[in-house]
Formats: structure tokens, C-alpha cells, sequence
């Protein structure tokens, strides 16, 4: 189930970083977001490849919701992009968790990677269904970077977080090998 925070901005343009606003700036097309049915029929496509039983409900919020919950539930107070909550006690069997998205978040990472705001939501939800299922890259040895790597491959995705984290940000510029 897909759900989307009421104070959310859905005009994309209202979050994109100052320079974006004043480089060459992205296409609506890749700056919008994608519809919930969309991203429920994703959800569903990533989550039986992951092999996650279950239900899982993902939250599209603002920077300000992702940083509360980030700051109640793992005492950081900072917006992140993505949280996983995975569903405990009484009727866990039935309910995988919950996944927390920040869109303007997505949306400024999306500028930097060179792809739409569609494809980065996709990265994130899959990220966060690794966690639901037990994956800690935080805390494993390459098993979630590898897992990961090959679902994206089969989901047709892009570099991952992971993966993001180990390269240089991208400056917009091409470099030489």
C-alpha cells in the first residue's frame, strides 16, 4: 500500500536545489512522481523478488516527516532518505513492516544521479524491503551490497545506495579515466 503524507508538495520544482533551478533544469517528465498505482504494482513486483512475506505499507513524506520519524525512532535528527520499520509482536506473520520515504529527498538525489524521480523511488523502496527482510549493510559483510545488486539488476534499476555510498558524488561535469 502505497500512501502519500497530506503535506506533501506534489510540484517538484518547489524542492529541487537552488543550482538546479538555475543549470540546465531536469524535465517535468523526470521530476514527477510517479502514481501510487504505479508504485503499488512495483512494490508488489519488488517484494516478490526479495521474497518478503507480508504486507507492506510505504509513507511518500516531506524532509520535516522523514527527519521526525528518524529522530523518535533512531534518535538522529536529521532527514534521511529512506526508513524501514519491520513489523513486530502480535500478527507480524501477516505484516512485513513499513517503509518511509522523503520525496524531496528522492528528488535531489534523483538531479544527482542523472535519472528520474520515479527510478530513485524505486532504488529506495527496494533498499528498504532489504532491510524489512533482515538485511543490515551497516552491519553485514557484503550481503545486502550483493543482494541488492542482483535485484536491481533483475528489476532493471540503477547503481544503488550502497553502491552510491562507496563512489564520489557526481559534479555534473565528465572526468577522464
Amino acid at each position: 500500500m502505497i500512501l502519500l503524507n497530506p503535506d506533501l508538495d506534489l510540484d517538484p520544482q518547489q524542492h529541487l536545489p537552488p543550482a538546479a533551478r538555475t543549470s540546465v533544469a531536469p524535465s517535468p517528465r523526470q521530476l514527477k512522481l510517479p502514481s501510487t498505482r504505479t508504485l503499488a504494482h512495483f512494490l508488489s513486483e519488488a517484494q516478490a523478488a526479495v521474497r518478503l512475506r507480508g504486507q507492506v505499507t510505504v509513507l511518500l513524506t516531506t524532509d520535516a516527516g522523514i527527519r521526525s520519524l528518524n529522530r523518535r525512532f533512531r534518535s538522529k535528527n536529521k532527514a534521511t532518505d529512506v526508513l524501514s520499520f519491520p513489523a513486530e509482536g502480535i500478527g507480524a506473520e501477516e505484516i512485513a513492516g513499513d517503509l518511509a520515504i522523503s520525496v524531496p529527498t528522492a528528488l535531489r538525489q534523483a538531479i544527482e544521479q542523472g535519472h528520474t524521480l520515479s527510478i530513485e523511488v524505486k532504488v529506495l523502496i527496494l533498499h528498504g524491503l532489504l532491510h524489512l527482510a533482515g538485511y543490515d549493510h551497516e552491519a553485514d559483510t557484503g550481503q545486502m551490497a550483493r543482494r541488492e545488486r542482483t535485484l536491481r539488476a533483475r528489476l532493471r534499476l540503477p547503481h544503488g545506495l550502497i553502491e552510491r555510498a562507496g563512489r564520489p558524488k557526481s559534479t555534473g561535469k565528465a572526468s577522464r579515466p
